[in-house]
């Protein structure tokens, strides 16, 4: 599998999303400032990473979503290319509108950083089939803008369609029905606020992110 990370100005877990997913699935990684205008050949994961893109100035991902690099973005991804959007990621592609919905301030508002308990909603996906029976999984959160929201008839159409691939056991953020992670219709666009990428050894406090590497890899 070959991989490619986009890096923002802010992005502060590139480097943890490369070495999570080099240690996860063995695949090449490839670094891809935000400015360039074409990714590398035959690349089989694209994903944007936590972080602070631009300061988080206007809104959370708003300004990376017009960086250069999304036009080739978007055009992976509708061709079928598996992209991950992980916490600032996220709001980028809610921004792209290449997912729906938004990320809005936690209820709290209060920045929160802990560890977290999901369950993986949707086993069927390119990113969670390597989950197999495996339903409880634990991820770390670390966001002040964390809180999924999308308007009833969204919601009804993500449920509806197997589209919410994580559920949060206890809410830490005020998300609509509990979302934690999405994908678009076509399943090859995910999009989630906690961190697999600080959650693939068992050193991190929990190895379960490095299946859904490693169910990329599979899958590619």
């Amino acid at each position: 599998m070959k991989a490619a990370v986009i890096v923002f100005p802010g992005s502060n877990c590139d480097r943890d999303c490369k070495v999570a997913i080099e240690r996860s699935t063995g695949a090449k990684v490839d670094m891809v400032w935000h400015g360039e205008t074409a990714l590398p050949d035959r690349v089989d994961l694209i994903v944007l990473p936590g972080g602070f893109a631009y300061g988080d100035y206007l809104r959370c991902g708003a300004m990376a979503a017009l960086s250069p690099v999304m036009a080739e973005v978007r055009a992976a991804a509708e061709r079928g290319v598996a992209v991950a959007g992980i916490c600032n990621g996220f709001q980028v592609l809610c921004e792209a509108r290449m997912l729906p919905g938004a990320l809005l301030r936690n209820a709290g508002l209060k920045y929160v950083c802990k560890q977290v308990e999901l369950e993986v909603v949707n086993q069927q996906t390119r990113f969670t089939a390597g989950f197999q029976a495996k339903r409880d999984v634990r991820m770390t959160v670390g966001n002040g803008e964390g809180n999924y929201f999308a308007d009833e008839a969204t919601l009804e159409q993500l449920e509806g369609e197997g589209q919410v691939v994580f559920r949060y056991r206890d809410n830490p953020n005020g998300s609509a029905r509990d979302i934690a992670g999405i994908v678009n219709e076509r399943g090859n666009v995910l999009g989630m606020m906690p961190h697999p990428d600080r959650a693939f050894e068992p050193e991190l406090g929990s190895a379960d992110g490095a299946l859904l590497f490693a169910s990329v890899l599979e899958s590619a």
